[in-house]
Order: C-alpha cells, then sequence, then structure tokens
C-alpha cells in the first residue's frame, strides 16, 4: 500500500468500456488492502454506477462521455462517476424495498451501491451532469492498535 493514487478514466457511453472499469477497480482495491469479497462488492457498485450513467445520465448517446475518477490515500477510496445527462433529483427516486416495487426488474441501482458502500453522495455535478461520489474505507495497517 502506497501514498496517494489518483486515476482518471474517461470514455464513451458504450458499455464496452466495463471492462476495462472492472481491471481498475480491481487493482486499486486491492492496493488499498482490501479482500476479495470487498473488491467485488465494490466493483457492483461502481458498475451499477456506470451503467446509470450510460444508460440513464448519458441516454447511450455515444457522443457524450462518463467520467471515473479513483482517488485513494491512507484512510479511503474514493470514487467519482459523472455523466453529461439533464440530471434528476435523487429524492424522487422509488424504493426499491416497497411492496410494489420488489418485483421490478429495474430500480435497485442506488440501492445497491449505498448498500455496498461505506457514503454514497449523488448530486449535480459542476461540470454538468450527474455525479455519484463512493467512498469505501480501507483497512489500517496491520501495526495499528487493534480494540
Amino acid at each position: 500500500m502506497g501514498g496517494h493514487l489518483s486515476i482518471r478514466l474517461e470514455f464513451a457511453s458504450a458499455f464496452e468500456a466495463m471492462d476495462f472499469v472492472q481491471v481498475v477497480n480491481d487493482h486499486v482495491g486491492r492496493d488499498a488492502g482490501l479482500d476479495d469479497d470487498a473488491v467485488h462488492w465494490m466493483g457492483v457498485a461502481i458498475r451499477e454506477s456506470v451503467i446509470n450513467a450510460i444508460r440513464h445520465g448519458n441516454q447511450s448517446d455515444t457522443s457524450k462521455r462518463v467520467f471515473v475518477d479513483f482517488d485513494r490515500d491512507a484512510a479511503e477510496l474514493r470514487i467519482r462517476v459523472r455523466d453529461q445527462g439533464d440530471g434528476f433529483d435523487p429524492d424522487t427516486l422509488a424504493d426499491p424495498l416497497a411492496p410494489e416495487n420488489l418485483l421490478k426488474a429495474s430500480g435497485r441501482g442506488i440501492f445497491l451501491i449505498r448498500s455496498f458502500m461505506d457514503d454514497v453522495q449523488i448530486q449535480k455535478a459542476s461540470e454538468g451532469g450527474m455525479e455519484v461520489l463512493m467512498i469505501k474505507r480501507v483497512p489500517q495497517a496491520a501495526s495499528s492498535v487493534q480494540p
């Protein structure tokens, strides 16, 4: 585990980029000291947010870009996924656990993202579009005092 790490990915709104995003996620997560399970579930959260950016944010318009930033320091990993769409109000999302929504095929992405990450913020990006900021705390070195 090194010091600070910052990686920026930018790609057209096409699902072909998903494999590359996954490779970067796996490398960054392992380098931060996350175990295989944590890396897997963080990957699921990032995948969901990138799918949302492509499908819902950018309406699958390949002229629009998706940006994924990985930023790591000693305490946490911050992953920011931004689209170039019109945006939405996150407070208007339906509750996927409500009885009338349990059998719906979509609508669980944000719920899953919130489940797998330690903190999630969804907001309009200052550059335009929407951004999802996901934070995953990283384990501290074994030399630190254990409770």
